[in-house]
């Protein structure tokens, strides 16, 4: 199994095609290990082997980490950071703790459980991949962006995951809205839902314009994946604002201009001059 350029109809794929030759291979890697994991929440696939399937996971991100891999894939994230620690690997795991948390179909308390959630995304798929573009760029900063980006991925499938068991916003902010979750997976959202969505909806375009600022702009060329990201991430948000109270279509993810954004993203990053 070879990692290569992820699925076309993705955001990801539009990372990739704009990343530097020395970027793909790991970033396509880590794409390729998201799908591995992530196909153990697979409907239907029974709950042991599921479990199963991520405990084995769970054990190749530690061999990983410890410059031991095993897997194509996993050898592949190695190869591509090349004279570095391996230890710097020790978020991959990440990947196994969001995808156990989904298969439990755990809930969000509070925001500080579902950023924590989305940091252990982050470490897996963001951290490194920054510091391999961008070695100046500090952990806080690439993590920040990291959970920005993986909490407007959760809230595009608003419905659909909650349909499916999967609560993409905290329970308490549901409970100051006198909110029933279950409503999460029935749209058209009643006003007081859609609220709350715009009002979270505008506050993730907001964490994404601090999370860019905070990257220096000398190092904007070498990270153009990440904020082409960054920006159709801010594009999905605000479609889905505009929206409400309806969530969502699968056609609305990824739009005809999404690649023209893409584009131009990659453009100001050239130059040092995007921004959010």
């Amino acid at each position: 199994m070879t990692a290569a350029r992820p699925d076309a109809s993705t955001t990801r794929a539009l990372a990739w095609l704009y990343a530097a030759e020395n970027q793909r291979p790991l970033l396509g890697a880590l794409c390729a290990i998201e799908d591995e994991v992530g196909a153990s929440l697979r409907p239907g696939l029974d709950h042991q082997v599921a479990h199963l399937r991520l405990e084995w996971w769970r054990t190749e991100c530690a061999r990983t980490a410890a410059g031991a891999p095993s897997h194509p894939l996993t050898r592949a994230v190695v190869a591509a950071l090349a004279g570095r620690d391996p230890a710097a690997l020790a978020g991959l795991v990440g990947l196994v703790d969001a995808a156990a948390w989904d298969l439990a179909a755990a809930t969000f308390e509070t925001r500080r459980e579902l950023t924590g959630y989305c940091e252990r995304w982050a470490q897996a798929m963001i951290v490194p991949l920054a510091g391999l573009a961008a070695p100046e760029v500090g952990h806080a900063a690439a993590l920040a962006l990291g959970a920005a980006l993986r909490e407007g991925e959760l809230l595009s499938r608003l419905a659909p995951d909650a349909r499916a068991g999967r609560l993409r916003l905290p329970l308490d902010e549901l409970a100051s809205s006198a909110m029933d979750p279950a409503r999460l997976g029935e749209p058209p959202w009643p006003p007081a839902l859609a609220a709350l969505l715009r009002a979270r909806y505008a506050g993730l375009r907001a964490e994404l314009a601090l999370a860019v600022a905070a990257l220096p702009r000398a190092a904007q060329p070498a990270l153009r994946p990440l904020l082409i990201w960054a920006g159709l991430a801010s594009a999905a948000a605000r479609r889905a604002e505009r929206r409400l109270p309806q969530a969502l279509l699968g056609s609305d993810d990824h739009t005809l201009l999404d690649g023209w954004r893409a584009w131009r993203a990659a453009r100001q990053a050239g130059w040092g001059r995007f921004e959010l």
